[in-house]
């Protein structure tokens, strides 16, 4: 081609090739790469964020910046995992063997000496020392009583052997055991153990702050007030929000600019002063005359990652740093790309900033054949379910054009099919993804196919 220079990037899946444009301007243009070449470079300048002690009834939702170390061994001390009796056995009694009562253990009382006697016990008591296994009530015949109603002497009526239904302390967990790893996202459960071990505050990484900046002067920020003719709302400011937040993101500010590089440049120094660790725009990052993020980052000071990425939608995504701030994400402005954006590059950053491991993959089987273009990576919007074997089915949602909000809002996940994926018939395994990071369709709702 007259005028034009056809460039190559090559990485391990395959050679993705895309027009330059001409010598004098090919310094100003960034070549098309692939996907995980992309989320690679994106990832190599993810700088963890500092570490904060928090208590453990504001840690839910944050990420461990340190291993937790047991203080304590769990249980703390044997105890009965049953209402019943505590005996010796010395390794086994027989049934029918008869056992003298010397008193009531419950929860919370203090050790007692066993005298070679059996003992009363209530479920998570302490058992009495000497004593080595617990007898179910209803596995015992009562023979004599005090006059308080208390036993006094019982009969075994199976065989009982040493270790039954106790739990030895440090069963769960032991002394200066690692209770949790660094990179762990505390919920509910964990904060349950980090309580029973005593811990009252553990390190975890500062949440990333994030700003968030949607381009376009058809952008009405306000859904209060009426649109303009050629307005719209915006729907991506709100939605990157309420997406940031549902994992535990701070989001700094989310600013509606037009359509000028003054008015962008101007919103990234504010982020840049409040000291984020991300901005995501949104808008004006493809190769149109107003698209002019690409330029304005780079006469900030920035340094151009990567500018289009084989993938659909979203191919004109763009990525900067700045060497004294923030990763920029510049995302294409249509709702989906914007989606994609967030979904698959946003959020493995956020996870590196906070020193988290990649997410697990989860894989579906085609309710449909698919005939993906290839070289790209198609990310669909698509509904789950279960057919009569038990296997989550997976269908892309119909009106697949990534304008179209509403197959979003109805879909239960994204659809992941790879470059090099070729003609893909129905019953193929593929990669799905969750809408929202670690929230997943079958916990909120599960539907049956076939059934």
């Amino acid at each position: 081609m007259r005028g034009t220079l056809a460039c190559t990037v090559t990485r391990a899946e395959r050679v993705y090739v895309a027009p330059c444009q001409t010598r004098q301007d090919e310094s100003r243009y960034r070549l098309m790469i692939g996907y995980l070449q992309a989320l690679q470079e994106l990832l190599v300048h993810a700088r963890r964020t500092d570490a904060e002690r928090v208590a453990i009834g504001l840690v839910s939702g944050r990420v461990l910046a340190e291993d937790v170390h047991s203080p304590i061994a769990l249980p703390s001390f044997d105890h009965a995992a049953m209402d019943g009796f505590a005996l010796a056995t010395n390794g086994r009694l027989d049934g029918g063997s008869e056992h003298e009562v010397a008193g009531s253990q419950a929860a919370g009382d203090a050790p007692r000496a066993s005298a070679g006697l059996a003992w009363e016990i209530m479920t998570g008591a302490r058992l009495p020392d000497g004593l080595d296994a617990v007898v179910p009530v209803e596995r015992t015949e009562l023979l004599a009583s005090r006059n308080d109603g208390a036993p006094s002497r019982i009969r075994l009526l199976d065989t009982l052997e040493a270790g039954a239904n106790v739990r030895y302390a440090g069963s769960d967990v032991r002394q200066d055991d690692v209770a949790l790893v660094a990179g762990t996202c505390v919920g509910p459960a964990q904060v349950m153990l980090l309580a029973s071990l005593g811990v009252y505050e553990v390190s975890v990484a500062r949440s990333p702050r994030v700003a968030i900046i949607c381009t376009g002067k058809e952008l009405q920020a306000d859904p209060t007030r009426p649109l303009a003719d050629s307005e719209i709302y915006n729907s991506n400011g709100p939605y990157l929000s309420a997406a940031l937040a549902g994992i535990g993101v701070r989001v700094v500010s989310c600013e509606t600019v037009d359509d000028t590089a003054v008015t962008y440049a101007d919103a990234v120094e504010r982020a840049r002063r409040a000291g984020v660790d991300l901005i995501i725009s949104t808008g004006a990052v493809s190769m149109g005359r107003y698209d002019f993020v690409p330029d304005t980052l780079r006469d900030l000071g920035s340094e151009l990652l990567f500018h289009k990425v084989a993938i659909r939608p979203g191919k004109p995504l763009l990525a900067a740093r700045f060497h004294d701030g923030p990763v920029v994400l510049a995302l294409p402005g249509t709702p989906m790309a914007v989606a994609v954006g967030f979904r698959f590059f946003a959020v493995p950053l956020l996870r590196a900033l906070q020193g988290q491991a990649a997410e697990p993959e989860f894989r579906a089987v085609l309710a449909d054949d698919q005939h993906p273009k290839p070289g790209l990576r198609h990310f669909l919007r698509a509904s789950l379910s279960q057919d009569a074997n038990g296997r989550w089915v997976t269908k892309v949602m119909s009106q697949p054009q990534p304008f179209r909000i509403r197959p979003f809002a109805e879909a239960d996940a994204w659809l992941v099919l790879v470059e090099d994926a070729g003609a893909l018939p129905a019953g193929t395994s593929v990669a799905v993804a969750s809408l929202q990071p670690g929230v997943w369709p079958w916990v909120t709702h599960s539907r049956s196919q076939g059934a």
